[in-house]
């Protein structure tokens, strides 16, 4: 069974470009980690002011092991030194969510 890790994050008005950006300079920094399964930003459509950081993983032991790695603090510190427009930690709040796959559109349990 997967699990899914959202990071909900709340973007100021004008900084949308800024924090995909940063995404995007730290591309592929978690591929090669045991559990890793894909990597998602996903930009509202809407009005809304959420950004979605969606990462699955094999297992929550997985997730852990990477978020306290130090390729994990890391790719967070070097992002701030690669920030050209803003190098500074951006306004950002963030709530952390959680799930397993229950059920997926192929029927399985994955």
């Amino acid at each position: 069974m997967s699990i899914i890790k959202i990071n909900a994050i709340t973007v100021p008005d004008g900084l949308g470009d800024e924090v995909a950006r940063r995404f995007a300079e730290r591309a592929g920094a978690v591929d090669d980690k045991e559990g890793f399964r894909g990597f998602e930003l996903l930009r509202p459509t809407d009005d809304r002011d959420t950004w979605l950081v969606v990462t699955r993983w094999d297992t929550e032991e997985h997730f852990l092991a990477w978020t306290r790695s130090p390729a994990f603090a890391e790719g967070h510190r070097a992002a701030l030194e690669t920030a050209r427009e803003r190098p500074e930690p951006l306004p950002l709040t963030a709530e952390l969510w959680s799930y397993e796959v229950e059920l997926a559109a192929d029927g399985s349990d994955k």
